[in-house]
């Protein structure tokens, strides 16, 4: 794991102008972020894009969108590996062309629960405060 890393550098300069002595003072700051935090993020950012396309998919669906265009139809092609574990368990009420689908929205809550597993996972070894 990266460890957090601060590095403050100070430099000083005085010059005479006059009678007077001027003093300035340059100080930069660099904080690196945490691997573990760096970790938790990438978790989070695959999980909600799991959650968005998936969410696409249930409310195109829902709507009974038009499965010949190709934005609907990339969605699909994305969603249904997502989605497919969890197909069968409750069923789809149709209604016309519109899908209620509970797969998706299962699909959903389990890859939260799973993402927010993970990033706990990844804080075990770390001290409560640095995270």
């Amino acid at each position: 794991m990266q460890e957090e890393m601060q590095e403050t550098e100070v430099r000083e300069t005085t010059s005479n102008s006059g009678d007077s002595t001027v003093k300035k003072q340059r100080v930069s700051h660099t904080e690196y972020t945490p691997g573990v935090v760096i970790a938790q993020r990438v978790i989070w950012f695959i999980a909600g894009l799991f959650s968005v396309i998936i969410a696409l998919r249930f409310i195109f669906l829902l709507l009974g969108a038009n499965q010949g265009v190709w934005f609907t139809d990339l969605v699909y092609g994305l969603s249904t590996p997502l989605v497919s574990p969890f197909l069968g368990i409750f069923g789809a009420p149709t209604y016309g062309v519109a899908v209620f689908e509970t797969s998706s929205l299962l699909a959903i809550v389990i890859y939260s629960l799973i993402a927010w597993g993970l990033a706990k996972l990844v804080t075990l070894t770390r001290p409560h405060d640095e995270i």
